[in-house]
């Protein structure tokens, strides 16, 4: 790979820092994708980033054949966070946030610091700020006997 060690290192710890932010909101909402999970997600996404990069400057492929893998193995975690009852469907946001966290992993991986940095700013402010917004709709719905399609309980 023609990165320095300390690039191939700040990377990695990039996406470990980026998606531990991402981790920590989860872990303290209590989901089930929390902070181990996101840390792994976004490493991993990081690694396979940077491994694509190296694979394409040795001319052993393009780094396109690497990133649609990820994503490719990130709908398989996303669709094993989603759980459907009979009348409700749960984790949705969850898979989201996987989804997210890799394309900040893929983004830290590729040496895109502003663009990860943002997008995990973006998806905290989503996942912290929206939340008792989409509650309060959910009150007010339920006083008019109005019912929400979401992916959590009221």
């Amino acid at each position: 790979m023609s990165i320095g060690t300390d690039v191939f290192i700040t990377r990695l710890l990039v996406a470990a820092g980026l998606s531990a932010a991402l981790g920590l909101e989860r872990e303290y909402h209590q989901k089930p994708a929390g902070l181990r999970t996101n840390m792994l997600i976004g490493i991993g996404s990081a690694l396979f980033t940077m491994l694509s990069i190296g694979f394409a400057q040795a001319g052993q492929g393009t780094t396109d054949r690497v990133a649609a893998q990820i994503a490719t193995g990130i709908g398989f975690l996303g669709a094993g966070a989603i759980m459907r009852d009979r009348h409700s469907i749960h984790g949705l946001t969850t898979a989201a946030t996987i989804w997210v966290n890799a394309a900040i992993g893929m983004a830290a991986g590729s040496g895109a610091n502003k663009l990860a940095l943002t997008a995990t700013v973006v998806a905290l402010i989503v996942l912290a700020v929206l939340e008792p917004i989409e509650r309060f709709f959910e009150r007010w719905a339920a006083r008019r006997g109005v019912r929400l399609r979401h992916d959590h309980k009221p």
